[in-house]
């Protein structure tokens, strides 16, 4: 019989409700940072760099013993995850910088799709009805979206480039959950932020050098817009749903993190007067619906078998 304490029964929504405003205002504060002039890597570099210096005390302080005993295979698969975490960021913020903030949020947070579409291609599990008819709707959102925005594109913008960047960060992170399940199996959750952000950190300075980045002559807006990113969505925002997961279901948790483009969308409506094309709101309407359907169809297969 467990004695620990259940926190009352109205904190985890309270505590998820956080975690989606942090983590909404990912988008708002890369926009904010790339105005200060911080090139897009140069965002992610910090953005990774400060989380991982961050948590580094509390993962010493708590999994030092943990990281002692790592080995090679686990080193190599935080490495990957690392690697797909980096590339997640970089592309997907780049994509700020051709597409609306709406446009952008919705389709990087098309994961649940490309992770069911691996699980059949790659493990051979044969999705649900729910999940095939909420990846349909998904890509017809997705299809709606890119047309829209390919006949609404000003001067100087490219947003069919700036789509195709954050599904291609939606597929990088997508790779980085599939890796990083198999990571946490094994690893308590200090110690696997610590090696994912880390790693991901690692790669991002490596490019960032490689390719003669500005790193470091920032303003002084720009290094508190960085700074605000790793502690609120970077870290509260992800560590909020990773805390609630205790007490509410996977299902719900992943209903609530729709709300990231919703609250993306309307803030930059806000900050940036962005609104929405017709069409483009059909299709963000379909493609969260879809994603909603995935989700849940996946985690009705998985949980088939879990209490």
């Amino acid at each position: 019989m467990s004695h620990t304490p259940q926190p009352a029964r109205w904190l985890p929504f309270v505590v998820l409700g956080i975690g989606l405003a942090a983590i909404s205002f990912g988008a708002i504060f890369a926009r904010l940072a790339q105005a200060e002039g911080v090139s897009s890597l140069a965002v992610a570099t910090w953005r990774l760099g400060f989380a991982a210096l961050i948590i580094t005390p509390v993962a010493f302080l708590q999994s030092r013993h943990e990281l002692a005993r790592l080995t090679r295979r686990q080193i190599g698969m935080a490495l990957a995850a690392g690697f797909f975490l980096a590339l997640h960021f970089a592309t997907w913020i780049s994509s700020l910088e051709y597409t609306s903030v709406a446009s952008s949020t919705a389709l990087v947070t098309t994961n649940p799709l490309w992770i069911g579409l691996a699980s059949f291609l790659i493990f051979r599990e044969t999705p649900t009805k729910m999940m095939i008819g909420g990846i349909a709707l998904s890509f017809a959102g997705s299809l709606f979206i890119f047309w829209s925005d390919s006949q609404t594109a000003g001067a100087g913008s490219d947003p069919m480039f700036g789509n195709l960047l954050a599904l291609v960060g939606s597929w990088c992170f997508s790779a980085y959950l599939l890796i990083g399940r198999r990571l946490r199996a094994g690893l308590g959750l200090p110690a696997y932020i610590w090696l994912a952000y880390g790693a991901a950190a690692l790669f991002l300075f490596a490019a960032s050098g490689a390719g003669g980045v500005e790193l470091f002559s920032l303003s002084n807006t720009a290094w508190l817009v960085l700074l605000a990113m790793a502690l609120g969505p970077q870290l509260l925002g992800h560590t909020a749903y990773n805390w609630s997961l205790r007490y509410v279901s996977a299902t719900f948790v992943a209903v609530v993190t729709l709300g990231e483009p919703v609250g993306s969308a309307l803030m930059a409506f806000l900050v940036f007067g962005e609104g929405f094309a017709p069409l483009q709101f059909v299709g963000f309407s379909l493609l969260l619906v879809g994603i909603y359907l995935a989700a849940k169809g996946e985690r009705a297969e998985k949980g088939a078998g879990s209490d």
